[in-house]
């Protein structure tokens, strides 16, 4: 693709860029119940209930094909990562106000990052796993050093939508519900602003070439930014943007194609470099047996063929050929698809987690469920994947983590 022009392939590879000026911000600025007859009549209803969930009426039991599941946590979990370099740690963040990152194998926590004032609803992984981020809905944020297992870093912006690192370098990137997108370099504290107009940011993600970043926000505009200058380099917004809020990002290794979904039930494909939206995709109609939702939840660019993945709260996983704008599959879940995650070892396969507390890994050439994984009790809020493509991590609203391993030959 010409990076300023339209071409029927929106894949092809952009010229390798110099990635070292965006990390150098040196340049910037009672009561007691009585018991009648009555009572003690539905009382004994209840003990009839308990005995006959005694003797296995109750709901059936869930199959676990956890190889580990992490308890520590006392509410809901809604965020997970995998150390990148050999995924030997995990770290989640929870409704209880606490982070663990623990060790995969046996669970073992290597640290407590304890002192945040609400939900821990962003964690992290530094490029090379030597920092990891916890941020809560506060807006409280703080960095944690692996080797030493102390807090190197720590900042308090308004309430935290988003966090995510550079993928090169110790800098971080955050949205706030005031709409700014900030960037920090840790852990000196230098830090640079881009200035939100008016409605809070709601995802973003560093482009490939390191230089610039998408963040997407809750009116549904789409913003690249240039992260040396602090300037908005192309806006989509009103036509050319989404309807509603922006749910997910996903951005291609050639530096120009971003895909977006949205709070619309649409996804679009944009041009980073012109402002042109490619081509829009939808999530289907509203399905009742499901939900009262289309929202796109999760996407995805496949860096191994012109495929985009688009996951729904109706339940769908739909899989577009890029170059033609037409859907190749269509994958229907018995529940909303929150997370989907290309194979990161480079196989059209595709992963996909729902409410309904399962794990599936699609064939994107034939659009058939390869495998499922199961064990959770309740829905799944976050799944990420380890770079080789052999280690599921996922967290759960039934206060757990679990860790799936695949270990198939030909990975």
């Amino acid at each position: 693709m010409d990076p300023d022009g339209d071409s029927d392939s929106c894949f092809e590879e952009a010229d390798e860029q110099d990635m070292a000026e965006v990390v150098d911000l040196n340049e910037m600025e009672g009561g007691e119940y009585i018991i009648d007859d009555l009572g003690e009549e539905m009382g004994s209803e209840a003990d009839n209930e308990e005995e006959e969930e005694d003797l296995g009426m109750d709901e059936p039991t869930i199959e676990d094909d956890a190889d580990f599941c992490y308890e520590k946590h006392t509410g809901s979990v809604f965020c997970c990562d995998l150390e990148p370099t050999k995924a030997s740690l995990a770290v989640t963040g929870s409704e209880d106000d606490k982070a663990y990152v623990w060790k995969v194998g046996d669970g073992e926590p290597v640290l407590e990052c304890s002192g945040h004032k609400d939900s821990v609803t962003c964690v992290g992984f530094s490029h090379d796993g030597a920092l990891v981020v916890t941020g809560d809905m506060s807006g409280l944020i703080k960095v944690w050093s692996i080797e030493t297992q102390e807090e190197v870093w720590s900042f308090e912006c308004s309430d935290l939508e988003w966090l995510t690192w550079h993928h090169s370098s110790h800098v971080l990137l955050g949205g706030t519900a005031e709409g700014q997108v900030w960037m920090w370099k840790v852990p000196s504290g230098e830090c640079k602003t881009m200035q939100g107009h008016g409605c809070q940011t709601t995802c973003g993600k560093v482009l490939p070439d390191g230089k610039r970043c998408c963040a997407g926000y809750d009116d549904g505009t789409v913003k690249i930014w240039d992260l040396k200058d602090s300037t908005a380099l192309n806006t989509f917004k009103g036509n050319t943007g989404h309807s509603d809020g922006v749910t997910a990002l996903d951005c291609h290794s050639n530096n120009v194609v971003v895909l977006t979904g949205s709070v619309d039930g649409t996804a679009k494909i944009l041009n980073s470099n012109n402002a042109k939206v490619l081509a829009t995709f939808s999530a289907g109609a509203i399905k009742e047996n499901i939900g009262d939702s289309n929202s796109v939840e999760s996407v995805g660019l496949c860096q191994s063929q012109s495929l985009a993945a688009v996951g729904s709260l109706n339940g769908s996983l739909g899989l577009w050929d890029v170059p033609t704008q037409k859907i190749r599959h269509q994958c229907q879940h018995e529940a909303g698809v929150v997370r989907v995650r290309w194979d990161p070892a480079g196989s059209p396969t595709i992963f996909t987690a729902a409410l309904d507390g399962r794990v599936l890994l699609w064939d994107a050439r034939s659009g058939e469920a390869e495998a499922s994984w199961s064990g959770h009790k309740g829905e799944i809020l976050d799944m990420t994947i380890s770079n080789d493509g052999n280690t599921i991590l996922t967290a759960s609203g039934d206060t757990s983590s679990r860790v799936y391993s695949l270990q198939r030959p030909e990975r």
